[in-house]
C-alpha cells in the first residue's frame, strides 16, 4: 500500500462485499478476540489472537506474531497498520473462530469500513468491534442498568449501539463488521462481559499482545 489515497480507493472497494443486515448463520462456539500493541518510539507492533469458548468463556488458543507496521498513523486508516500482523496471527491457530471480535470499529466509520468489517472481509470470518469511544456518530442517553442502549446513528444510518455492559459504568460502543448484524453484536458483546466493561476477548487480547511485545523490546 502506498499512499493514503490507495487505501482509501481499497477500502472502498472492499466495502462492498460487507454484509451487515442479517444474523450469524449459525450459533458461534469459539469467539476469539483480536488486539495489537505499539511499541514506543517505532514502528514494531505486536498482534494477538485469543480464542474463548462463548459458553463458558474459557481460554482454547492464544498466538501472536511481531511485525513492523508498514503504513503510516492516519485516523480511518489504522486497518492497514494492523491487519497484516494479525493476518499472520491468525494464520498461526490451530482452531478455527466462529466470530473475530476486534478493539475498534466495524461500520461506525466514515467509509463503513473499520477495522472489523476490514478483517472480516479478508478472513470470511464474522466480525463485529468494540471501541471505548466514539469515533462516528451520535446517540441519545443510555440508561444506567447492564445491557441499556441507545443507537449510534451517523447520518440518516444507524451504524452500531452504545450498549451499557456495567452497571454505572461507561458503555462501550458495539458496531458490525461483517456478516453480523447490529443485534447480534450487542448480544454477544453482554454474553462476553459478565463482569467488566470490555468483552474477556479484549481483554484477554489486550493482555497477550502486550506481553509479546515486551519480550522482545525488553
Amino acid at each position: 500500500m502506498r499512499d493514503e489515497a490507495e487505501a482509501v480507493a481499497v477500502q472502498l472497494r472492499l466495502r462492498e462485499r460487507v454484509v451487515t443486515d442479517a444474523p450469524l448463520g449459525r450459533a458461534p462456539r469459539l469467539v476469539a478476540g483480536v488486539d495489537v500493541a505499539y511499541a514506543e518510539g517505532s514502528d514494531l507492533v505486536a498482534g494477538a489472537v485469543v480464542v474463548l469458548e462463548l459458553d463458558t468463556l474459557a481460554v482454547v488458543e492464544t498466538v501472536t506474531a511481531i511485525g513492523v507496521a508498514g503504513f503510516p498513523y492516519v485516523p480511518g486508516l489504522l486497518a492497514f497498520r494492523e491487519i497484516p500482523v494479525l493476518e499472520e496471527a491468525l494464520s498461526k491457530l490451530t482452531v478455527t473462530p466462529d466470530l473475530l471480535v476486534c478493539d475498534g470499529y466495524g461500520i461506525a466509520h466514515p467509509r463503513r469500513f473499520g477495522l472489523a468489517s476490514h478483517l472480516g472481509v479478508v478472513t470470511g470470518i464474522a466480525a463485529f468491534g468494540v471501541g471505548k469511544t466514539a469515533f462516528i456518530g451520535t446517540h441519545g442517553q443510555v440508561g444506567a442498568d447492564r445491557g441499556s442502549w441507545a443507537p449510534l446513528v451517523d447520518g440518516d444510518e444507524i451504524v452500531g449501539r452504545v450498549l451499557r455492559t456495567q452497571k454505572n459504568v461507561k458503555p462501550v460502543f458495539v458496531s458490525p463488521g461483517h456478516l453480523i448484524d447490529v443485534e447480534g453484536s450487542a448480544e454477544i458483546t453482554l454474553r462476553l462481559s459478565p463482569k467488566y466493561r470490555l468483552p474477556e476477548t479484549t481483554r484477554h487480547a489486550d493482555s497477550a499482545c502486550r506481553a509479546a511485545l515486551k519480550a522482545v523490546t525488553g
